[in-house]
């Protein structure tokens, strides 16, 4: 027999939690990302109209680690040089205004979700753009000059180097955004197990499996054939996974059910 004084609170609780989350219609959801993606677009454009006014620095911090080598950028097009200016004036546009499109992402998916989990709104945003500038950093003064290095100076020296604007930009677009989205690892695990979707235990048990994709992706990104070499690349993501898998038993709902149940007992 259920005690029906038991049974009056789960009522409350469930009516609660249906006042807290109420539904929205597939037209109210569409109208929302509409909305949230128009803002976004928006907030784009601002920064990269203020990024556009540095873009002389800006060139001139992406070229700096081939300068250090003694190289410069040619071009083999009229245009290369304006195409360059655009893609660093976006590239930075982006990354200033990546706190104000993050919270447009973030005021989409919180109606999905708990008051007690909208706490982590500002949390979220910090880490997200701390460990995408953290993994950028570490791609633009370690990964980046030593394969220019290993690449130009070491396997290129009985040629003449032609490096242009072009194929460089691409080069040092792969480094620095692989990088930075590859150390945004453990918010992905964060929203995954925060919607159930993964749970510590499984990432603890599939470890091998991430041991060997992380490997694989420093393999790709690593200029140097040696272990060693890779291996300074493969201990930062190897150490993001961990933290994603501390991350997932923080949020995971089964953690946060079985903290409800014994606040509840008592």
């Amino acid at each position: 027999m259920v005690d029906p004084a038991d049974a009056i609170g789960m009522a409350r609780e469930a009516v609660a939690k249906r006042v807290e989350l109420p539904g929205m219609s597939l037209m109210e959801h569409l109208d929302e990302l509409r909305k949230r993606i128009v803002r976004s677009a928006i907030f784009l454009a601002l920064g990269f109209v203020a990024a556009w006014a540095f873009h002389d620095r800006f060139v001139g911090f992406i070229q700096a680690p081939l300068n250090h080598i003694g190289k410069t950028l040619v071009f083999t097009h009229p245009m290369d040089p304006l195409n360059l200016d655009l893609q660093v004036s976006l590239v930075a546009g982006a990354i200033f205004a990546s706190p104000f499109i993050l919270y447009q992402v973030w005021l989409f998916i919180a109606p999905g979700l708990y008051q007690k989990e909208k706490r982590f709104v500002i949390p979220f945003m910090a880490a997200t753009v701390g460990l995408f500038l953290t993994g950028a950093a570490f791609g633009y003064f370690y990964v980046l000059p030593g394969a220019l290095k290993i690449l130009i100076v070491n396997f290129g020296h009985n040629f003449t180097p032609m490096v242009t604007i072009e194929e460089y930009t691409g080069f040092f677009l792969s480094i620095i955004l692989g990088l930075g989205i590859s150390f945004e690892m453990p918010i992905l695990i964060f929203f995954l197990a925060l919607f159930g979707i993964v749970s510590p235990r499984f990432l603890w048990k599939n470890i091998r499996y991430a041991i060997l994709a992380v490997f694989v992706v420093a393999a790709i990104i690593c200029p140097s054939p040696d272990p060693w070499t890779m291996c300074i690349y493969a201990i930062p993501m190897l150490g993001l996974y961990l933290i994603g898998i501390g991350v997932a038993w923080w949020v995971h709902p089964s953690r946060r059910k079985a903290k409800e149940a014994k606040e509840a007992a008592k």
